[in-house]
């Protein structure tokens, strides 16, 4: 099916995009008056236990990977949430939990069934068809169909995860010592860290820590992260690795309106976080935030050249999230005139290029065959 739509598109001139799991935020897997491949309902995963590797259907998300794996004491290195789609996240990078330990989603992508734009067919993997291989892994959906993938499997049972929020007042100091902190912190250990709102409403610093390590160690480790500042709130426990997704998840709420823009930062500069501080304050709405990415250990290690993702040293991926619930366009453009500034006032200092996953090219996704830019959203 998904040969004869490619082809048909190819034939007929019509603009093609994919919808995997349909998560991505500017609706990307839809092409008005054009020709949408839905592979939503194509989510199998077989788990080689023996071999650690999950045979991933183009449909599926990362749930339904963790989740088939979870029972053998396996995981896959996915994203925050798992109602993304495991073939658009791979393709385009894949920050996550496990990043310090196992890299990006990408680096554990082991080979990819992909349907090119003539209807073709082809398995890519570091043997065959190599250079699509590497494209796939970290270039965006730009190259084919991802209708089948080989993904590396890791022994993680349990992690020890959650928030912990600190008060604005603290952001500074909370930050500058994290940074500290994190340059030696065991790689077992990663931080999704940002401005958001305490149960108030009022804006306040996050860290909120997975740790995939032996447990003793652990505890110890998520500690030092509580003494960087006086929390406000900690919500912190031993759970499966699907369960921590569904944390993330939970935050995600339908019916309300985003609006998205990323900077990557090589530091967190006393600038940069100045600029953080005032962008909580300056929130149009309380469901936006201000969310980073620490990109280290294992995924700064491969080099810059094996795979087509760019940023290989060490680096903050900032996610400014605009969120609110809907209401009139004027209105909107005000919410999403807050993302746009902190955009800019970061630019100066953010490291070149854009990140795939979250990067909304002007055309947005309106191409025609054989040009051949589709993606798995």
């Amino acid at each position: 099916m998904c040969r004869r739509r490619c082809g048909a598109a190819r034939a007929h001139g019509l603009p093609l995009s994919v919808r995997g799991g349909g998560h991505d935020w500017a609706g990307r897997a839809l092409s008005h008056h054009g020709l949408v491949v839905d592979l939503s309902r194509m989510r199998q995963v077989e788990v080689d236990v023996r071999g650690r590797v999950a045979t991933v259907a183009g449909g599926a998300l990362a749930g339904d990977v963790i989740a088939a794996a979870g029972p053998h004491g396996l995981a896959a290195v996915t994203g925050a949430s798992g109602t993304v789609g495991l073939a658009g996240l791979l393709t385009g990078g894949g920050y996550g939990p496990l990043l310090p330990r196992f890299g990006l989603a990408l680096d554990n992508l082991l080979g990819a069934e992909i349907v090119l734009a003539d209807g073709q067919m082809v398995f890519a993997d570091s043997s065959q068809n190599s250079e699509l291989f590497w494209a796939i892994r970290g270039g965006g959906g730009n190259f084919g169909v991802v209708t089948s993938m080989l993904v590396r499997l890791h022994p993680v049972e349990k992690v020890l995860a959650g928030f912990i929020l600190f008060p604005l007042a603290e952001a500074m100091s909370v930050l500058t010592g994290y940074c500290k902190f994190a340059s030696s912190a065991p790689e077992e250990l990663s931080v999704i860290g940002g401005i958001v709102s305490a149960p108030d409403g009022k804006p306040c610093v996050l860290l909120a820590p997975t740790w995939s390590g032996e447990s003793k160690r652990g505890e110890e480790v998520v500690a030092g992260l509580e003494r960087l500042g006086t929390p406000l709130f900690t919500q912190l426990s031993w759970m499966k690795f699907q369960d921590l997704l569904a944390l993330f998840d939970a935050q995600l709420v339908d019916g309300r309106h985003y609006f998205l823009r990323t900077r990557s930062l090589a530091a967190l500069s006393t600038e940069a976080i100045s600029q953080f501080i005032a962008a909580g304050n300056a929130r149009t709405s309380p469901h936006s935030v201000v969310l980073w990415h620490h990109s280290r250990g294992r995924a700064t290690r491969i080099p810059v050249g094996a795979t087509s993702f760019g940023i290989r040293a060490e680096h903050f991926m900032v996610e400014v999230i605009c969120c609110w619930d809907p209401t009139s366009e004027k209105k909107s453009q005000h919410h999403r005139q807050w993302a746009e500034d902190l955009s800019k006032t970061l630019a100066p200092m953010a490291l070149p290029g854009g990140y795939p996953n979250m990067w909304v090219l002007t055309i947005r996704n309106r191409f025609l065959l054989p040009m051949a830019v589709m993606r798995n959203g």
